[in-house]
């Protein structure tokens, strides 16, 4: 695991709350609010891991730490969002040490918090044809990650890759169901060559900026 992994997860499991978030968890629910259809305040899923205790007040003694620990997690959202626009996704899951058995459960964990925010925006999207086929594949995962289904032994072995399967699928239905924002481009005022430069100098625009 890469240093600044270990770091965060170190900051992680130090948070004054009952149940501190893991890394695993941490990164299956900013994929989760990478993945929904609704834009997410990042006040209001900050305090998910934080912890409702912390009243929206980062719970560190020292300031840098907060910054520290804000950028670790847009760094490692943003990470995510790269890979899914590239059609990968690369979760952080853990391995039991005992048998080398990857615990995709945690992840799926943490991406279903994500859920919870916005459950309209996920259940809605039903109708969408795109959407509803890898919905209904995580919601199944969900349910096997939660030991609600029968299937999680004959599953486990392919848990990983339909996983991450589901999850780009998820995201690609996303996009292009999204509205692009289109952004006014401002006309650059016009200027003749022997003018004065614009920027103030005095000189003609051909001996300056032009």
């Amino acid at each position: 695991m890469p240093s600044r992994f270990r770091r965060l997860d170190g900051a992680l499991a130090e948070l004054p709350v009952e149940e501190p978030t893991l890394l695993t968890e941490l990164d299956g629910f900013l994929t989760g609010l990478i993945v929904c259809r609704e834009p997410i305040p990042v006040d209001e899923w900050m305090t998910v891991i934080w912890g409702v205790e912390a009243d929206g007040v980062p719970p560190f003694e020292d300031p840098l730490d907060v910054q520290w620990f804000v950028k670790a997690l847009a760094a490692r959202r943003d990470e995510i969002a790269r890979d899914l626009s590239r059609g990968k996704l690369q979760p952080i899951l853990d391995v039991d040490e005992r048998d080398g058995e990857i615990l995709w459960e945690y992840w799926v964990d943490g991406f279903s918090d994500a859920i919870a925010l916005r459950p309209d925006a996920w259940g809605g999207a039903a109708a969408v044809a795109e959407w509803t086929d890898p919905w209904h594949r995580l919601q199944a995962l969900i349910a096997i990650a939660r030991g609600e289904s029968v299937e999680v032994n004959a599953f486990q072995d392919r848990a990983v890759a339909e996983l991450t399967d589901t999850v780009r699928r998820l995201y690609a239905a996303r996009d292009r169901e999204a509205t692009p924002i289109v952004v006014d481009a401002i006309a650059a005022p016009k200027i003749g060559r022997n003018d004065p430069c614009l920027c103030g100098s005095g000189k003609k625009h051909k001996h300056c900026c032009g």
